[in-house]
């Protein structure tokens, strides 16, 4: 079968490799269709990403079909399409027993700590298979891009009506921006990039997008009539906008941690318990949030038609893939055929 490896930073091999032809009891094989391509991969390439290890097959956001399957207790059946959640967890520590699978104190996911499905056939938990009777294959390689930011918002416990920035307009910041929207926020978009502050009003409906720089607090601040908003996303992962977004906040305001980098997140005490803030985490998501997000595509309620702008087959991909990495190519989501 063909597999992808990244063997050290900027470096794709293309091999063959012999396919699984068995499987644990709990487990499926299925046949990996589409992989979305993430954040963590680009940071991966370029050797960035934290608590990795090289070689590693990547892709963790997969659109599958079920090629054999032992007894489960979800009905699913040798030709199911389905969604893969990739967050290998325990079960038994006190974050799963809590039901936060996503915090699991050895949680391993696929094509970060383990590898993932960059190659023709994989084998994975049962539970960790999502079906779908309608969702392509490329639609279900986004749920779990969609799954960051569906967790993030409802981490963020939305108010009906109230101001909602969204700092950081690439794929995970865009899926924070429809989920907040459904929730019935206002949502303020916050890029350095026009390009893609065009793409969230026009492809993703938001009404207010400002343009990062020294205006950016006063521009906020009109929109919100003078308040600023109560909650604030950072999904940049990047360390000054991170530092950057206590700013954005109202007094007695959210600040929600989507993106991460590598290094210490500090702020002014005293301002701090003048306004009296919470900061929050947010990481990965939870059979729930999957399972939520494969109904809301469903009945149309989520439109991913947008969402991808670049696709390449297996073999052309390694090509490709530095290309995905410049800002001036328009990439929101790229996507590789197997």
């Amino acid at each position: 079968m063909k597999t992808i490896t990244l063997e050290t930073p900027g470096h794709f091999t293309l091999s063959q490799t012999a396919s699984p032809d068995t499987f644990q009891d709990g487990e499926a094989l299925v046949r990996v269709h589409r992989v979305g391509i993430c954040g963590t991969d680009l940071h991966a390439y370029r050797g960035r990403q934290p608590f990795f290890s090289y070689p590693r097959i990547l892709g963790h956001e997969l659109g599958v079909e079920i090629l054999a399957i032992g007894d489960n207790l979800q009905g699913l059946k040798v030709g199911d399409k389905c969604a893969v959640e990739p967050y290998l967890n325990c079960g038994t520590c006190i974050a799963c027993r809590r039901g936060r699978t996503n915090c699991c104190a050895s949680l391993k996911v696929l094509g970060v700590h383990t590898d993932g499905g960059m190659r023709d056939i994989i084998s994975v938990p049962v539970s960790k298979l999502h079906r779908s009777e309608t969702l392509s294959f490329e639609q279900l390689a986004l749920v779990e891009t969609l799954g960051i930011g569906a967790h993030a918002v409802q981490r963020g416990q939305i108010e009906q009506g109230e101001y909602a920035l969204v700092i950081g307009a690439g794929p995970i910041g865009l899926g924070v921006m429809q989920f907040a929207k459904a929730a019935g926020a206002q949502v303020i978009a916050l890029d350095m990039n026009e390009q893609r502050l065009a793409f969230c009003r026009q492809q993703i409906g938001v009404a207010h997008t400002v343009t990062a720089g020294e205006n950016a607090l006063e521009t906020i601040r009109e929109i919100t009539n003078g308040d600023l908003p109560t909650l604030v996303f950072d999904a940049t992962g990047n360390s000054d906008s991170m530092h950057n977004a206590f700013r954005y906040l109202a007094p007695t305001g959210k600040l929600v941690f989507v993106g991460l980098f590598i290094g210490d997140v500090t702020f002014h005490d005293p301002d701090f318990h003048r306004r009296e803030l919470t900061i929050l985490a947010t990481r990965n998501s939870t059979a729930n949030d999957f399972r939520n997000i494969i109904r809301l595509i469903e009945t149309g309620e989520i439109d991913t038609t947008p969402w991808i702008t670049h696709q390449a087959d297996a073999e052309d991909m390694i090509e490709a893939f530095p290309t995905w990495l410049q800002p001036e190519t328009g990439v929101i989501k790229a996507v590789a055929r197997f």
